[in-house]
């Protein structure tokens, strides 16, 4: 099995992570990681999955997902294309004898330590899940107390978005419509009055059959 990352645009509403993961645990595999928040349109989510998956049953997770009614994008991020980050927050013993040690391998991840005890130290570190790995061993020498560490949250790189052109339109209505007004038809062009003026409010009624206009009276 290979990790993939899934990259999911999901209407705003309760119930669709549920439903997501639902779907995921039904075919039988486990979820590695999931993150979900707001994105830059207050209606939708995005939500950022990591499973360990082959190719095939991962083709038909995304078919069936894409069946979901609030399910509105998904894209599989690949890693050498996408900026992945995880947050970790760890709690580890320092004495005074290791304290400086523990300092030494903060500044050397470029993490940073968020609260202090008297035999304690909490750091804060933000990267790939490679460097976060790799400062855990550091730590673990000196007694890691207390750990939590948030789902991968991730987006491509370059100026492209996924959720270009996925938004579904809010159609808007006619402003006759909105305002409760009769619609104005237009004229067609190059159409005007008889007369050359502006054509009547009002509709003027069709003569009966046969009637003949009257013939203009001659001047002196």
């Amino acid at each position: 099995m290979s990790k993939h990352t899934l990259s999911i645009l999901v209407e705003n509403k309760h119930g669709v992570l549920a439903r997501v993961a639902a779907l995921i645990s039904r075919r039988g595999f486990n979820i590695d990681s999931l993150a979900v928040g707001p994105t830059e349109h207050p209606e939708v989510s995005r939500m950022t999955i990591a499973v360990s998956v082959d190719e095939q049953p991962l083709e038909q997770i995304t078919k069936q997902l894409n069946k979901l009614v609030n399910v509105i994008k998904i894209v599989e991020l690949e890693p050498a294309a996408t900026v992945q980050r995880e947050l970790l927050l760890v709690k580890v013993k320092a004495d005074t004898l290791s304290r400086g040690q523990v300092l030494e391998t903060v500044q050397l991840f470029r993490a940073k330590v968020v609260d202090v005890a008297p035999d304690a130290i909490t750091i804060e570190a933000t990267g790939n899940p490679e460097k976060l790995e790799a400062m855990l061993r550091v730590l673990e020498p000196f007694g890691v107390r207390e750990l939590v560490q948030s789902g991968m949250v991730a987006i491509g790189r370059g100026s492209r978005s996924i959720s270009d052109r996925t938004l579904r339109p809010v159609p808007v209505p006619p402003p006759h419509v909105a305002t409760g007004e009769p619609a104005l038809q237009a004229r067609p062009a190059g159409q005007t009055a008889a007369n050359g003026a502006n054509p009547p409010s009002h509709p003027v009624p069709a003569p009966p059959p046969g009637h003949r206009p009257a013939a203009p009276a001659r001047q002196g």
